[in-house]
């Protein structure tokens, strides 16, 4: 069965950009503009792993992955950011975040993390 990552973020050429790697790898890739939209599809399919930037219009990353454990789901986030600083880097970690990447992040950086996420 075919592993599917979902991508999460406001700004659309990330998002394409991300998905087009992610489907490189032999993944299937769902991308989402806000985390709004992503909470309101999780059910619909499985999800194994979420790419997501920490900050966006109504719910960020963080919450994001906040609101996911609080609804019982324990999927691996990965952070994506344009402002990396040790404050966000500690708060998306603490959220259960296994991987931090500032934008704009090097690929292999990301799969990386993905191959991290995708091995439990």
């Amino acid at each position: 069965m075919t592993k599917t990552v979902a991508i999460v973020d406001d700004d659309a050429s990330v998002r394409v950009a991300t998905q087009n790697l992610v489907r490189s790898l032999g993944l299937a890739a769902r991308s989402f503009a806000s985390a709004e939209d992503f909470l309101a599809s999780v059910r619909a399919s499985p999800i194994d792993c979420v790419i997501t930037d920490v900050q966006m219009d109504g719910l960020g990353g963080v919450e994001l992955a906040t609101a996911l454990r609080s609804r019982g789901y324990d999927i691996p986030v990965i952070f994506i950011t344009a402002f990396p600083d040790e404050r966000v880097r500690a708060r998306a970690m603490g959220a259960g975040g296994i991987g931090f990447l500032a934008k704009p992040f090097d690929s292999q950086q990301l799969i990386g993390f993905i191959e991290l996420a995708l091995q439990s």
